[in-house]
């Protein structure tokens, strides 16, 4: 099978598009022609050499943690799912921009989903939904997201507005309409965010979500004053440094099936700022690198 590969740690012209071994579904996995997959911060994080200390990988590696595709093998102890069915979901650490993939974690796509929008909605989706279940009952309260724009902060914006609350969110003036359609209140970045939040909330909020690589993690915690309340998925140091949880994405179906759900009642759409195919795949990573939103790479 033709994927894209790196044999040493680097910047993105490491990436060559090659032939590799086909994988084979295992276990309660099924493997996937696939169609497309994202770009995402773990991505060029592994690829960069930066994580080699906690996530050593067997070169030459694969990059990609999600995918979109058809079903063409179905593992022992899988139920519910058939050769020829259309999924998105995650495989493992890094294996999944290639023409074939091995899925532990999937569900159907929505009728209403494009293949670039499934293709962005794995691991973005899987994090927002752990984000969720940390902060518990969200109905009728105030949360505040820095970098609501982003695949994950859309992402919780969709969780959090379906789950009931009033969601705030940063993000750069650009993208503030963008916001405004997902029913979210816009605000920028930087100083001053909490007289900016006062503003669009004088009861104070209950909740904060960190994003965004921004240095704002103590201004959330000041702003919700409970440690509890405050989650990053982003700065595990911080979240140590200041007693808050970091979120972490974990292969579940259930997640996955419940993202779906919410695409299907026009809760919940990914969004897609790039879209390139598979020989394009140093150019996605130095898009992905630079912030200008998702990428998605396609494979057919």
């Amino acid at each position: 099978m033709q994927a894209a590969r790196y044999h040493r740690y680097g910047d993105p012209d490491v990436l060559v598009v090659e032939d590799a071994p086909e994988p084979h579904a295992g276990a309660d996995s099924v493997r996937v022609k696939v169609r497309a997959t994202s770009v995402n911060p773990i991505d060029f994080l592994l690829r960069a050499g930066h994580l080699q200390d906690v996530l050593a990988l067997e070169l030459p590696a694969v990059p990609g943690r999600d995918a979109v595709g058809v079903v063409d093998e179905v593992g022992p102890g899988v139920e519910g799912t058939r050769v020829g069915d259309l999924v998105f979901g995650l495989g493992g650490v890094s294996d999944t921009t290639a023409q074939f993939a091995v899925l532990s974690a999937w569900s159907a796509v929505p009728s209403n989903w494009s293949t670039e929008q499934a293709a962005a909605a794995g691991l973005a989706s899987v994090t927002a939904a752990g984000v969720i279940t940390a902060l518990g009952d969200l109905d009728g309260r105030t949360l505040l997201i820095e970098g609501a724009s982003g695949a994950v902060g859309s992402a919780v914006a969709a969780f959090a507005l379906a789950a009931g609350a009033t969601v705030i969110g940063t993000a750069r003036q650009a993208n503030h309409a963008h916001l405004a359609d997902l029913g979210v209140r816009a605000t920028t970045y930087g100083p001053g965010l909490g007289e900016r939040v006062a503003a669009l909330a004088p009861a104070g909020v209950d909740a904060a979500v960190h994003a965004a690589p921004s240095a704002s993690l103590p201004d959330l915690l000041d702003l919700v004053g409970n440690p509890s309340r405050v989650v990053t998925v982003i700065d595990t140091e911080g979240a140590a440094r200041l007693g808050l949880r970091k979120i972490d994405a974990r292969n579940d179906s259930t997640l996955l099936r419940q993202a779906a759900d919410l695409g299907r009642r026009g809760l919940y759409t990914p969004r897609v700022e790039h879209v390139l195919p598979l020989a394009s795949i140093a150019e996605a990573h130095t898009l992905a690198q630079s912030g200008s939103g998702k990428v998605v790479i396609t494979l057919s």
